[in-house]
This record gives C-alpha cells, structure tokens and sequence, in this order.
C-alpha cells in the first residue's frame, strides 16, 4: 500500500537517500538537496512516499511569489519514484496513455497533495531537458501531454534555480475533472 507522509526531522531517510544517490536522483539524495533548499521559502511542505515502511519516493511545493508573483506556488518539485514501484505501472498501458488516464504516481498522489496544500488555482510546475534522473521525460512528454489535455499551460523559460526550466501552469479544476474520469488507486482493490 502506499500512502504519502508530511516530511519531519524525525523520519529516518538515510536508506532514502542513498537509494535516490545510486539511482541518479540527485535532487534527492539529501536532506540538504531535497528539504533544506527550500527553508527560505515563505511557505514549503516536502512529502514522502511510502510502500509499506519503506520510502520509496518524493515530492514538495513552495512559495513561487519570486518568479510568477504573490501567491503563487511551484508543485511537484523534488519528485522522485523509486523504479520498483514505476514498476507496479509497467505492462498496462504505453507511458503516453498511462499520463492521459492519470495511472502513475505523480497524479494518483502527488499533484492532488501539492494542489490541497497550497489551496489556490495559482499553480505552476517547471521542467528541464536535463538527463538528471527523468526530466528530460518529464519535459518532452509528460507536461506537453497535460497541455494537449488542457490541464497545463506553458507559460515561459526562465533561469532558476541554476538551470534553465519551462514554467508550466497547471490548472486544478481541469485536472480533477480529468482524475474523476479513471480509476483511482485509493478504489482499487
């Protein structure tokens, strides 16, 4: 089963990070890189995945007022999904229709954590063409594949966090109307 933990000082994630290192997840291979980049923040929450009693994968969101103005947040940040459990998606469907019908990880837990925390529709994403870990997917396939469905937008390029990434909004109302029309994990047997 899995389920989604708020991050806390108190959780160990030394197996976690070390697991996010030797797969190439660099952006979570610390508490430094995944947690701490982000307390300057206004406001940040870093959420970690788990199976069973094992943490398997990663997401945050902060404040964005700095680059798409007051009261704007940036979500699905840090993420990161440990291949075994990508692997509990493999065999089903292509990775295209997988993201169009929401049956992967990011939109059965991450995106709907991200967007009932920050509790606005002022909501942006960003992606990169880096060959760190899957942003090179993420960037290609998986936004513009939201933006076909009408539930992102790309927005502009920036240089930020010492990279140049595509701003994305992201749009709640049609992702959840989009969620509503396929089964979620949370019903499956």
């Amino acid at each position: 089963m899995l389920k989604l933990v708020e991050w806390d000082p108190k959780l160990n994630l030394n197996d976690f990070y070390r697991t996010a290192e030797s797969k190439g997840f660099l952006n979570n291979s610390s508490q430094h890189v995944m947690v701490d980049c982000f307390r300057k923040e206004e406001r940040w929450n870093v959420w970690v995945l788990y199976q069973d009693d094992k943490a398997v994968g990663s997401v945050a969101a902060h404040t964005f007022d700095d680059v798409m103005g007051d009261g704007s947040y940036r979500i699905l940040s840090r993420v990161c999904v440990f291949p075994e459990i990508t692997a509990l998606e493999k065999g089903l469907i292509s990775p295209y229709k997988r993201i169009q019908t929401h049956q992967h990880v990011t939109d059965q837990y991450y995106m709907p954590q991200c967007i009932e925390w920050a509790d606005t529709d002022r909501l942006y994403a960003t992606s990169n063409d880096s060959k760190v870990g899957k942003q090179s997917l993420v960037h290609k396939v998986y936004f513009p594949t939201l933006q076909e469905m009408g539930i992102a937008k790309k927005v502009k390029d920036v240089f930020y966090r010492g990279i140049d990434q595509t701003v994305w909004q992201i749009f709640p109302d049609k992702f959840y109307e989009s969620l509503s029309k396929y089964p979620s994990w949370k019903e499956l047997p």
